[in-house]
């Protein structure tokens, strides 16, 4: 690539190398804006018998030049750069999660406290968390070893201890890994990576221990207060040993990395990269999530006491939609994905279709009632995901607060949770169950039922799974990944409004509101209990949400975002479902009563128009013919 300027960039061919496919985008200056203009995609080849990624690069980037008419490979199969008219392009950029992705073991020495925060700095690379090591996880130090010997991660993290503090239980850490001898996961002719991130006092000690044995790397330590992280050091010293030691190793990623004119970034790393940026640019709150087939990934930006925005990843690898989908139903409990059920189903029909789905995890729902039972084990999964992810995200407790050395070694949870749903300002949904939902009502109830957003709270989904390039764009034009993540990958569902506080009687009156749109109609009345409103309201020609003026009066107790009881007056921007009131009251609670249950989902599916007209009374009839057998 030539040295060219942001603003001289006109023209930006992208890809996502991902386990099963390999996804390109072409984005293009145009209007004096700038818009994804084509996409491609072919099947990844890191694996036998092609096994050299660029491969599957270069029929994606084939796909992509016949369907834009732009020429962007030379005859001998190598991307033209810079852009000259209809040819070529002004810079390539990557993401990979072929061959797995980044596999890391942490290791520190307070589960609940530095090794807490070396998975943080983990996860928020990009990284699967395989197992963390910690000296109170009450596992034996030959179990330990084992446990380092059996996994083979591709590098480890390994902190403990604040600045000048007691050096011995990080060095003894040290000391497994050493005795470990741990070899890397793809190829065995080089030193596994490792980064130690803890106390500076034990540098020295540390480096005796380990300097033979694995490629040692320093930097500055993660914790070097109880009450305060420095995570960044460690996250970019992992995406640098990310691309010298896995990538390299990784069939045909050399020759891709000789192509990319920005480093290549583990994809995950590079979805949370927007979510963080858009976070930043636009001072808000928001929470990503990709909900796959294994996994369910997590991603949060808040700023708490309105200070600098804390970014959090959780991986949640025992939640998805397809490979680990017993696995949601087996913690879930059959009672919590009965409860999204529209219609009675017996129990032994419900085992069946989870058996079905495991047996054949890549099909796609068939019928109605295929598809109302992916929906609810989706809601399962993304609640029970945001669950550890709350869990996870939390602020360190102060100085005042600090443990002594007694309760550091008990299995306490580090602070209290990040996670505000009353100041959160977008929820972003993404993966196959809510981006190719048959209705964009659909993906607004999961996400509503799932997350219970409380306020005021705008829902979008990515279109088309773009993030991850966007994420590594973001890193050398962040206003060319900014303008096509708002225009071209988010599609607006909406807004959701909803009250919070003690409702102490079922049906009474929540909250009177009044909205007046901007075709000069007015919509008003008053909001019960146990209801749901819809109020459309779309795009404009630009696909940007049109915004409503509206003022919202909750009743005394109950909050809508000003403080229990207070009037709020204040813009709603609707979507392509447009303006939910949500008067369900939080937590949300689906009555156990079996008629109950059913009456109130179907009431909330007609209100939302989440099925079609009929489809749930159809397939309410069917479920009751194979119960009665």
């Amino acid at each position: 690539m030539a040295n060219l300027k942001p603003d001289e960039i006109k023209v930006i061919l992208a890809t996502d190398c991902g386990s099963t496919t390999t996804k390109a985008i072409l984005i293009e200056f145009k209007d004096g804006e700038y818009r994804l203009t084509t996409r491609g995609e072919a099947p990844t080849t890191v694996e036998s018998p092609i096994e050299d990624v660029t491969k599957g690069v270069l029929n994606a980037v084939t796909e992509l030049s016949e369907l834009s008419g732009r020429k962007l490979l030379d005859e001998n199969e190598r991307i033209i750069t810079p852009a000259n008219g209809n040819v070529g392009t002004d810079i390539y950029i990557s993401t990979s999660s072929a061959g797995g992705g980044l596999q890391m073991m942490v290791a520190g020495v307070v589960r609940k406290m530095t090794a807490e925060s070396a998975e943080r700095a983990a996860l928020g690379a990009g990284a699967i968390v395989m197992d963390v090591i910690a000296s109170n996880d009450k596992r034996l130090p030959h179990q330990q070893i084992e446990r380092i010997r059996h996994l083979r991660p591709d590098m480890i993290l390994l902190a403990g201890g604040i600045d000048g503090g007691a050096m011995t239980h990080v060095v003894e850490l040290a000391e497994l890994i050493a005795a470990a001898d741990p070899r890397p996961r793809l190829g065995s002719s080089y030193l596994l990576p490792v980064i130690y991130a803890g106390n500076n006092a034990a540098q020295e000690a540390i480096t005796a221990t380990l300097g033979k044995k694995v490629d040692l790397k320093i930097t500055p330590n993660l914790r070097p207060v109880l009450e305060r992280e420095n995570l960044l050091p460690a996250r970019e010293e992992i995406h640098n040993l990310f691309l010298e030691h896995v990538m390299a190793q990784a069939p045909g990623y050399k020759k891709l990395m000789d192509w990319t004119d920005a480093p290549i970034m583990p994809t995950p790393g590079a979805v949370g990269n927007i979510i963080k940026t858009i976070a930043d640019i636009n001072d808000i709150e928001a929470v990503g999530v990709d909900i796959g087939g294994a996994t369910t990934d997590i991603f949060s930006v808040f700023r708490p006491d309105g200070k600098e925005g804390v970014f959090n990843r959780t991986v949640s690898a025992n939640l998805g939609m397809s490979y680990s989908i017993s696995n949601v139903f087996a913690e879930s409990s059959m009672k919590n994905v009965l409860r999204w059920m529209a219609f009675k189903m017996d129990e032994r029909d419900l085992r069946n279709r989870v058996k079905n789905k495991m047996i054949r995890p890549t099909t796609i729902p068939q019928s109605m009632e295929e598809l109302i039972f992916e929906q609810a084990i989706a809601r399962e999964a993304l609640r029970l995901a945001f669950v550890q992810h709350k869990n996870f995200a939390t602020q360190l407790k102060g100085v005042q607060q600090q443990r002594t050395i007694a309760d550091a070694f008990k299995q306490e949870g580090s602070g209290k949770t990040l996670v505000n749903m009353m100041t959160l300002n977008m929820l972003i949904g993404s993966g196959g169950v809510l981006s190719h939902a048959p209705r964009r009502n659909q993906a607004a109830s999961m996400i509503i039922d799932s997350f219970q957003p409380e306020g005021i709270t705008r829902l979008a989904v990515d279109s088309i799974f773009m993030m991850p390039q966007l994420g590594v764009l973001a890193e050398v034009h962040p206003k060319a990944a900014t303008e096509v993540f708002d225009k071209d990958c988010l599609v607006h569902l909406g807004t959701c409004v909803a009250l919070v506080g003690e409702i102490k009687k079922s049906g009474m009156d929540v909250m009177n509101y009044s909205l007046n749109l901007p075709d000069g109609t007015k919509v008003s009345g008053t909001l019960k209990h146990g209801d749901m409103k819809l109020i459309k309201l779309g795009l404009d020609e630009n696909d940007q949400p049109l915004t409503a003026r509206a003022t919202l009066e909750p009743i005394r107790g109950l909050d809508v975002g000003a403080g229990p009881g207070n009037k709020m007056e204040t813009a709603l921007p609707g979507g392509v479902v447009g303006i939910i009131l949500d008067g369900r009251g939080r937590p949300l609670i689906i009555s156990e009563d079996e008629e109950t249950r059913v009456s109130d989902l179907r009431r909330w599916i007609d209100e939302l128009e989440i099925y079609p007209e009929g489809a749930v009374t159809h397939s309410y009839a069917l479920a009751e013919d194979v119960a009665a057998g």
